[in-house]
C-alpha cells in the first residue's frame, strides 16, 4: 500500500528520511522546507524541516462555513475538515514517546485573534514542549538513528502506546488543534529532547501535487511538498 522508508545522505552532517504522507485525502501545504530552511523560521524544538498540512475539500476550502467569528473572533475546531481526521504513521518503527492531555483550543483565522496569539509565543515557549507540540507521538524508524514526531494531535485520540511497533500507513491518532498550531504538523528529529535537537529533512514518497490553478496533479517523488500546494498520497506506488 505504501513504500517503505529509507535514508539519504545530504552532506557530512545531515541526512534525510523518506516516508509516506501521514494522511489520506487532500491537504493544503503550509510551512515547508521547499520554501525556506528553517521552514518555521527557527531551529528550536527541532522544527527546522517541519511541514504543516491542513485538510481541504475539492474546492480547497479548509472549512465548509464562515461566519462573523471567522473575521473577528475564534472558531470551534470542529468546523474544520482537518479536525478529527485520521493521522497515519509515515514510517515503520517503534513508538518511543507519546504525550496526551493537552486540550484542543479554539481555531483562529482572523488577524484580530492571530496577532494577540502571536504576541504570546514566547510565553508558550517557556512552558515547554507540550505547549508547542500539544499531544504528540514520536516514532523511531527501523534501522535509522532519528525520530519522527507527529504533533498537534486531537486530545484522547492516540491509538498507540510507548513500545508499540507501527507500520507505515497505520492509523495512530487523529488530527487535532492542540499546542501551538491549528494544523497537523510533522517533523523529523535527531533527538527525543525537544530542547536539544536539530531538524532532519523528511521527504515523502510518490504523491499527487496540485499547484495554484492546476486541474490535474503532478506526480512528485521523494521530495518536500511545495508551499501553497495541495497534495494527496498515491497509493500502491
Amino acid at each position: 500500500m505504501y513504500d517503505n522508508e529509507s535514508s539519504d545522505t545530504l552532506n557530512n552532517d545531515v541526512f534525510g528520511v523518506t516516508g509516506s504522507l501521514p494522511f489520506t485525502g487532500r491537504w493544503l501545504v503550509g510551512s515547508t522546507p521547499a520554501k525556506q530552511i528553517p521552514s518555521h523560521g527557527t531551529d528550536m524544538f527541532g522544527v527546522g524541516y517541519a511541514i504543516d498540512f491542513i485538510a481541504v475539500d475539492e474546492q480547497n476550502r479548509t472549512s465548509p462555513e464562515k461566519s462573523w467569528r471567522t473575521f473577528i473572533g475564534t472558531e470551534s475546531p470542529e468546523i474544520f475538515y482537518a479536525f478529527g481526521k485520521p493521522v497515519v504513521s509515515p514510517v515503520s518503527g517503534e513508538v518511543v514517546r507519546i504525550h496526551n492531555g493537552e486540550p484542543d483550543h479554539e481555531a483562529r483565522r482572523s488577524l484580530l485573534t492571530l496577532i494577540p496569539y502571536a504576541i504570546k509565543q514566547k510565553e508558550r515557549f517557556r512552558k515547554g514542549p507540550a505547549a508547542i507540540a500539544g499531544n504528540y507521538i514520536i516514532i523511531s524508524p527501523h534501522h535509522l538513528d532519528v525520530y519522527i514526531a507527529i504533533v498537534h494531535l486531537q486530545l484522547d485520540s492516540l491509538l498507540v502506546k510507548k513500545g508499540d511497533h507501527v507500520s507505515v500507513g497505520e492509523h495512530i491518532a487523529n488530527c487535532g488543534n492542540s499546542g501551538n498550531s491549528t494544523q497537523p504538523h510533522i517533523q523529523a528529529m535527531t533527538s527525543l529532547d525537544f530542547f536539544n535537537t536539530k531538524g532532519v529533512p523528511l521527504y515523502f514518497n510518490a504523491f499527487n501535487q496540485w499547484g495554484k490553478g492546476d486541474s490535474d496533479p503532478t506526480i512528485v517523488k521523494k521530495a518536500f511538498p511545495g508551499a501553497g500546494a495541495v497534495v494527496s498520497p498515491r497509493l500502491n506506488e
